[in-house]
């Protein structure tokens, strides 16, 4: 069994939140594969199914992100799942909108959530990271990642959503590389067709200037060529 943990915080105030990706990852999880209903338990929300072959528990903690760690690990303890078989969908600063890594173990980067399941379980877990951008300065990143994504942002939020939904057999096999790059092909911008060059028209013949008529000036040459130019059949 897989303990899939998204992060988040509890309440429709914080649903379309940056914080909140990690949730709306697990939500879109559960219903592309057909999970059961979410079910209260483990100081959170949980529902079951299978994704290739592998049974699959999804946890949403409602203890506010700060407190993560105790959901995760009441579950993770009653199930007997060890820590390498738990993943973590969270939000992730440093890297871009709409991109994605797949990272095993390491720091917590300042994210309070992964600190606290640091804390309760340890770090050797995989982490599938989900970029939403920097505001450019530190003292902006509170009132970043709990602001809610613009409208805009559908454009690509939607896209990786989906993508990590119908790439996750990947990530339950253990082939996080191939997940990663699967992700990244389905969520890549069309490339842009290339025109056909136009046929280049022929260019007009050059007026011929006739030589000036014997005992005639330039003037009345010039004024000859512009005749023929002009003249119409």
């Amino acid at each position: 069994m897989l303990l899939v943990v998204g992060l988040g915080n509890p309440g429709s105030d914080y649903a379309r939140n940056r914080h909140n990706i990690g949730f709306m990852a697990a939500d879109v999880l559960v219903r592309r594969h057909s999970f059961g209903p979410w079910r209260s338990k483990f100081q959170g929300e949980i529902a079951e199914g299978v994704i290739g072959g592998e049974k699959v528990l999804v946890l949403k903690p409602q203890t506010y992100m700060n407190l993560s760690g105790q959901s995760a690990a009441a579950a993770a303890r009653f199930l007997k799942v060890p820590v390498d078989g738990l993943i973590v969908l969270h939000d992730e600063l440093d890297i871009a909108p709409g991109r994605l890594k797949v990272k095993r173990g390491g720091g917590a980067g300042g994210h309070n959530g992964l600190k606290s399941i640091d804390s309760h379980l340890g770090s050797n877990y995989r982490r599938v990271r989900l970029g939403i951008g920097h505001p450019g300065d530190r003292d902006l990143v509170s009132g970043y990642v709990l602001h809610d994504f613009a409208k805009a942002d559908e454009a690509w939020l939607v896209p990786v959503l989906d993508a990590v939904a119908d790439t996750f057999p990947m990530l339950v096999s253990g082939d996080d590389a191939g997940f990663m790059t699967r992700v990244a092909h389905l969520t890549a911008p069309p490339k842009p067709k290339k025109e056909k060059a136009a046929e280049a028209a022929p260019a007009p013949a050059p007026a011929q200037i006739s030589a000036p008529p014997s005992g005639g000036g330039l003037a009345e040459a010039l004024k000859a060529a512009m005749t023929k130019i002009t003249r119409k059949d």
